[in-house]
């Protein structure tokens, strides 16, 4: 079920109602009631798949179990890898079978001994790379003895599908989410109609932004051979808008929608596109994953500690793999990895923690420097989203090949669409950069300014957004990160 789809404009009014008004004295009913409407929410794309996420939440509700009953460190370890190994072992043959299966083949065709793969005609479940990390951080945390295990079954199988991050994120830990289960809620209007804010503007990210700049990225990277190099720059820069209004969009909708029903779920993009360095950027970027990266990969590697080998090999590791989740192609390691080379330099000059704080704080504009930063940082990003849009690793390199050898400036005239369409885009992206930046030092754009508007004002401007949105959704389109 799509967030920016009628059937969740009916869905989550009636999910509301009974959770507020039918469930709301029995925190035990509550719960269930958000169980069943979760795996409803699922199950509206394909029910078959319910049966991952069951048996998933079993396996480790079971494991969390067994892991508090035992002081034995090998039984626990075993445990452990139980877990690991299942859960790994499903994400592995859904998203990675073919791709193992093909590049197998290739290896062997290269050394001159042709090899005939066998492809399974799988279907991804929506999804499963989010909720198959959620449950591993309970797993984990448990072994470690950073939380203690949940004996309430509804509890923690609500906490592992809960419908407004169950299909692309954020990653919750289980030591922030579950927690919230146990606790009677309390319906606070001002954080539901906060709430309420941060859904419409993530409706306006991904309706407006997102998949009005994907009806232009998608016939330049299809026909790039037909444009100047200016348009294919001005393609990869509409899509580093497309991917981030999508994704931070969806992340948005999910928090927002979470807060309606008395959850806190963790920010997970906060104005990336105005860091001044790659380091600051992956701090601001998809933080749910880097985080879970960072605590769960990079510190038990070492981090940043030992030989400077040590670092670079744990840095490209982190990345590599990082780009691996994302999904099954070559495109997404070497994007992984061209992040990594951008990375490396600020680690060896101990730069990768100089940008901490917000770009240009308590200003209304950055200075010369951190504006050249800002630029060059997101420079470096949209040349690594080509590699990530891309279909394959030669699609890749023929646009950037045909970027630099047909580098011509001109007004971009794609057929089918034309140029007034391109111009209004250009200036929706102004718009909304400007807003982000105006409201970059809240959890998300409208969050504090508009607060200092009075009530005509307020309400304007939320009108503005929701025409907006009404105008331009006729272009729907799936959230990017459906696919991972």
């Amino acid at each position: 079920m799509l967030f920016n789809s009628i059937e969740f404009a009916i869905f989550l009014p009636i999910v509301f109602v009974l959770y507020w008004f039918v469930t709301n004295k029995n925190l035990k009913l509550q719960n269930l009631l958000l169980l069943f409407a979760s795996y409803f929410f699922y199950g509206w794309w394909d029910w078959r798949f319910l049966s991952l996420i069951v048996f998933s939440s079993t396996i480790d509700y079971i494991v969390g179990l067994k892991l508090s009953s035992t002081t034995n460190e090998s039984k626990r370890k075993i445990l452990l890898l139980t877990s690991i190994f299942i859960n790994i072992g499903f994400l592995g043959f859904f998203k990675y079978f073919n791709f193992f299966s093909e590049s197998f083949a290739q290896a062997f065709t290269l050394l001159g001994q042709p090899f005939e793969a066998s492809r399974l005609n799988i279907i991804l479940p929506i999804g499963i790379s989010f909720y198959t990390f959620q449950t591993l951080s309970y797993s984990i945390d448990v072994y470690r003895r950073k939380m203690a295990p949940t004996k309430d079954i509804i509890a923690f199988f609500s906490f592992v599908s809960f419908f407004p991050q169950l299909v692309a994120g954020p990653i919750e830990r289980a030591t922030n989410l579950l927690p919230q289960f146990y606790k009677k809620r309390n319906f606070d209007y001002l954080n539901a109609v906060d709430g309420l804010k941060q859904i419409l503007w993530g409706l306006f990210k991904k309706v407006v932004i997102a998949d009005n700049c994907a009806i232009i990225v998608n016939d330049i990277f299809i026909n790039y051979a037909s444009y100047s190099g200016s348009t294919l720059i001005l393609g990869a820069i509409f899509f580093a808008f497309q991917i981030y209004g999508d994704f931070s969009g969806y992340s948005d909708i999910a928090i927002g929608t979470a807060r309606l029903f008395g959850f806190n779920l963790m920010q997970n993009f906060a104005f990336p596109y105005f860091s001044r360095d790659i380091a600051e950027f992956w701090r601001r970027w998809h933080i749910s994953l880097s985080t879970w990266f960072r605590d769960y990969l990079y510190i038990p590697l070492g981090g940043s500690r030992g030989s400077t080998n040590k670092k670079i090999r744990n840095i490209f590791i982190i990345f590599i793999v990082s780009g691996f989740w994302h999904g099954a192609n070559w495109t997404f390691i070497i994007w992984g990895a061209l992040n990594a080379l951008y990375f490396i330099p600020l680690l060896l000059l101990n730069r990768n923690r100089t940008n901490l704080n917000i770009a240009a704080e308590g200003k209304v504009l950055p200075t010369i420097k951190e504006t050249i930063n800002i630029l060059f940082t997101f420079g470096l990003t949209v040349f690594a989203w080509i590699f990530f849009r891309a279909d394959n690793v030669t699609h890749a390199l023929s646009f950037i090949k045909h970027l630099f050898i047909n580098f011509y400036i001109e007004i971009p005239n794609i057929s089918g669409i034309g140029k007034w369409h391109i111009f209004i885009t250009c200036i929706l992206i102004l718009i909304f950069t400007a807003i982000e930046w105006m409201g970059r030092e809240g959890k998300y754009a409208i969050e504090k300014y508009s607060r200092k508007w009075n009530r005509g004002q307020r309400w304007g401007f939320y009108y503005l957004i929701l025409l907006a949105i009404l105008i331009y959704c006729k272009n729907q389109q799936e959230f990017i990160y459906f696919q991972f």
